[in-house]
């Protein structure tokens, strides 16, 4: 078997928690390719590195003086260094990296040293080969990730090698400009190279034994996920759930490789398992329920709008036309409610609205503001009766007005929509008849 295991920054913050990570590695033989993070936060009011690069290199742009602060950065990674008892020298790279940021070589530059260096170092401590995913993880010239190209030159750079170290969170453009993915994007290099090496296992080590049902801020310990498919996660992941970055599926999805989220402070815990398909049925009618504050609704009327051909094209294009995008778009006979993010939208909200009245003449146009979507999902929901009549009598019971409400084809999500100030009583009310009561 090959596996591919990628540390999150907490689980690589210091040099005890790389000695954990050395052990995870060692207690299967099976586990070969490293994909590491930089370090993160060691307590609470610690600071992680890619944010300290990101401080060093804003300095670095407006030509001040930034040797005190990569000092200190320096001084994280020579910890780390004396703490695993290494002979290792990264004199040369910091030399490097500061004649770079002199050189105003870009943030993504900046931001991605911290994998980078951790890269170095996890392949010193393992001794595997360190493979730069700037050779191998292509990005386009208008910095957009090129997945095809990438898995032809991974594939093929890791073709011969038995044990390597990736470093996370970037790749480079065809002349060695470094891009990286968005916050989080660790995550997503992982499963790129477990479909450049057809891993049996992506394991995503954190430093939480998985995902849970719901937000632990609002709910009190929470029941975890034991398995949860792809489609189930997109669902939750792109409405707040975190645990994993929510691109980070689309490598592997298509390949059937499983991914196994993994706590490094607890490995003996088995984590969350995440899958194409199952016939495994989950604990509960739901698998998770996630959700975000802060977006408005844009609800049009007009008589006999359903058969005005091309309503809801004309209607869309003007928000094209304004570079915003729809979350959903629930509709009647008469009515089409557009859902946007408010704070992309409320700057830009006459321009819209005179565009939506030329486009279409509606009888009446009116924006509900404040409002915050929660998914309920679940792949055992399409099998049971009265699913949302027991969301609406949970919501009832707990005064919540439900402002919108959007389900599915597949039957697995349902999105509701209430007041921001609603949100967290919507979500214990939603857990409590699911989970607690379970009637």
């Amino acid at each position: 078997m090959k596996k591919v295991v990628k540390f999150g920054g907490s689980s690589l913050a210091s040099a005890e928690q790389f000695v954990k990570v050395g052990n995870i590695i060692h207690a299967d033989e099976d586990r070969r390719y490293v994909v590491p993070s930089a370090p993160g936060k060691r307590f609470d009011k610690d600071t992680k590195v890619t944010d300290m690069l990101y401080a060093c290199y804003a300095l670095a742009e407006k030509d001040h003086n930034f040797n005190a602060e990569m000092a200190q950065i320096e001084k994280r990674y020579q910890e780390i260094i004396d703490g695993l008892k290494l002979d290792l020298d990264l004199t040369p790279e910091f030399d490097k990296i500061i004649d770079n940021f002199k050189k105003k070589a870009g943030s993504n530059y900046a931001a991605s040293r911290g994998e980078y260096l951790n890269g170095i170092i996890m392949a010193n401590y393992l001794g595997y080969e360190f493979v730069d995913p700037a050779e191998a993880i292509r990005f386009n010239e208008a910095g957009v990730f090129d997945a095809e190209l990438t898995h032809k030159l991974l594939s093929k750079r890791l073709e011969n090698v038995e044990r390597a170290v990736v470093p996370g969170f970037y790749g480079a453009m065809a002349d060695g400009t470094v891009v990286t993915f968005s916050r989080g994007g660790s995550d997503i290099t992982g499963s790129i190279v477990a479909k450049a090496i057809q891993a049996d296992v992506y394991e995503n080590w954190t430093d939480v034994s998985g995902f849970l049902i719901a937000d632990p801020r609002i709910i009190d310990n929470p029941k975890g996920i034991d398995i949860i498919t792809y489609g189930e996660l997109r669902e939750l992941s792109y409405m707040g759930a975190t645990v994993l970055h929510e691109d980070a599926i689309f490598p592997v999805r298509k390949e059937g490789i499983p991914i196994n989220i993994r706590n490094t402070n607890s490995p003996e815990d088995e984590g969350t398992w995440i899958v194409g398909h199952t016939c495994q049925k989950s604990k509960y009618t739901i698998t998770g329920i996630a959700g975000k504050k802060g977006f408005a609704s844009i609800n049009i009327e007009k008589d006999m709008m359903n058969s005005e051909i091309g309503f809801g094209r004309k209607v869309l294009q003007v928000f094209e036309e304004y570079n915003i995008s729809f979350e959903h778009m629930p509709s009647g006979i008469d009515t089409l409610s557009v859902m946007v993010h408010q704070s992309e939208f409320v700057d830009k909200e006459q321009n819209i609205l005179s565009g939506i009245n030329k486009a279409v003449s509606p009888d009446n146009v009116d924006i509900q503001s404040d409002l915050a979507l929660i998914a309920v999902v679940g792949r055992c929901m399409k099998s049971q009766r009265g699913t949302a009549g027991r969301i609406f009598a949970a919501l009832a019971h707990a005064n919540v007005n439900v402002r919108m409400i959007d389900q599915g084809s597949s039957e697995q999500n349902i999105i509701i929509g209430v007041s921001n100030d609603d949100f967290e009583a919507a979500i214990q009310a939603i857990y409590s008849i699911f989970v607690e009561t379970r009637i």
